[in-house]
């Protein structure tokens, strides 16, 4: 007997200071089979430190970031500036982001848009209908 893995992704990292939203974020990734793993950070600094102590482990970098932008010390785009600097590595640059929001503020929107990594732009909380638009 095999079992078919219906996962899409090997490994999703999500990246927000909130905890409440990790936790309903992670239910909704586990609960729709999104990722075989998923990796949780409460901040920006976390995740890049994740991201650097990594590079050469290409199992262990995910395949794409669930990214708060309005954290504190790091914010996402800070943390998307950052990433863009060591994108190369991550990944080999396949490390796509999916940048989230409480706000609908267009400024966050078209400024993330800068970033060629970005690929959606999602109003908090995720979704399975959004999930199922990526």
């Amino acid at each position: 007997m095999s079992i078919v893995n219906t996962s899409r992704f090997d490994l999703v990292m999500l990246v927000d200071d909130n905890d409440t939203y990790n936790f309903i974020n992670r239910r909704i990734l586990e609960q729709k089979k999104f990722a075989k793993s998923i990796e949780v950070q409460s901040s920006g600094i976390g995740a890049l430190s994740y991201l650097e102590e990594n590079l050469d482990s290409p199992g262990k970098l995910p395949d794409i970031i669930f990214l708060d932008i309005k954290m504190p010390l790091m914010n996402g785009h800070e943390f998307l500036f950052k990433l863009k600097q060591i994108a190369d590595t991550v990944n080999g640059n396949k490390c796509k982001v999916v940048m989230l929001s409480s706000s609908g503020d267009e400024h966050d929107i078209t400024q993330t848009k800068e970033y060629p990594s970005v690929i959606d732009f999602i109003q908090k909380p995720l979704t399975p209908e959004a999930l199922d638009a990526l």
